[in-house]
């Protein structure tokens, strides 16, 4: 197996925040769509969603499989068992993240996995901003039976996992060595959670990502603006392809970097991204 997963885990209520951080807005979706979205385009294999049990969720992809934990006030690690043991049979190593992450870029998720080799470690741990990011970081699928077991023991904490593990701590000049995250996220705003509401508050306060657009056949004279290609500042596709004079309303697809055919207004978008808006209608 070679193929890559993504755990996000949903959380529940925040004491700090009011509200359960899945639902907050982000532009025009929620958070925890937005970070699912980003997972799901940074690997090739299944994106699990792992809440508290009977946490109501908003709207998510279809492709997005949600599980729950099978009790609560275990911590992350409960979580972390439940969706790798649910990828074993599906890929061997997966991103897993809190969904309190609105800054998350596709490179991250990329780099953080493409630090796994076929030999170790079984997990990547990245070294950021003066601390570990066991939220953002690369765990082997395997390791679910280790983890349950340490739960059962009383053993709750991340750390615990670490020191039964080979882990491979990742530094900040590592990262931003991958010359596409330097270029993306030079920053490594990647890390960044909302812990607090004037967090969240500034985050959503800040632009929307740049990104190029580009239309062609029939819609490259639609939405007035010339023809050719066109910056604009769009978190999703539906935010895009409106900036642009276009509706994304099934009769327009779009090809993220060349070869991500979505249809989905909602699917989320990150600095640097190229969007080709298509036709979806045949002689488009």
């Amino acid at each position: 197996m070679t193929m890559t997963a993504a755990v996000v885990l949903a959380g529940g209520r925040s004491s700090r925040m009011g509200t359960p951080k899945a639902g907050l807005e982000w532009h025009g979706s929620t958070l925890l769509r937005h970070v699912t979205g980003v997972a799901g385009r940074a690997v090739d294999g299944p994106v699990v969603v792992v809440r508290a049990p009977g946490q109501p969720l908003p709207a998510l992809d279809p492709s997005v499989l949600v599980l729950d934990d099978p009790e609560e006030g275990r911590g992350p690690l409960q979580g972390l068992a439940v969706g790798l043991g649910a990828l074993a049979e599906h890929a061997e190593t997966a991103f897993v993240c809190s969904t309190d992450l609105p800054f998350l870029h596709v490179a991250f998720v990329q780099a953080v996995l493409r630090r796994f080799g076929p030999e170790g470690p079984e997990i990547v741990l990245p070294f950021v901003h003066g601390y570990r990011q066991p939220m953002t970081a690369g765990y082997r699928t395997g390791l679910a039976p280790r983890i349950t077991k340490l739960l059962d023991a009383g053993q709750l904490r991340p750390a615990h996992l670490f020191k039964e593990s080979d882990v491979r701590r990742l530094e900040e000049d590592e990262l931003l060595a991958d010359p596409q995250l330097a270029k993306a996220d030079p920053q490594l705003e990647s890390v960044v959670n909302v812990n607090e509401p004037d967090e969240y508050r500034a985050a959503r306060d800040r632009p929307a990502p740049e990104i190029l657009v580009e239309r062609f056949g029939v819609l490259a004279n639609r939405g007035g603006g010339g023809r050719g290609a066109r910056r604009v500042r769009a978190a999703n596709l539906g935010a895009a392809a409106e900036q642009v004079g276009l509706s994304f309303d099934g009769h327009v697809l779009a090809a993220i970097n060349g070869d991500q055919i979505r249809g989905d207004g909602l699917v989320p978008l990150v600095a640097g991204d190229t969007v080709a808006f298509i036709s979806a209608d045949a002689g488009g």
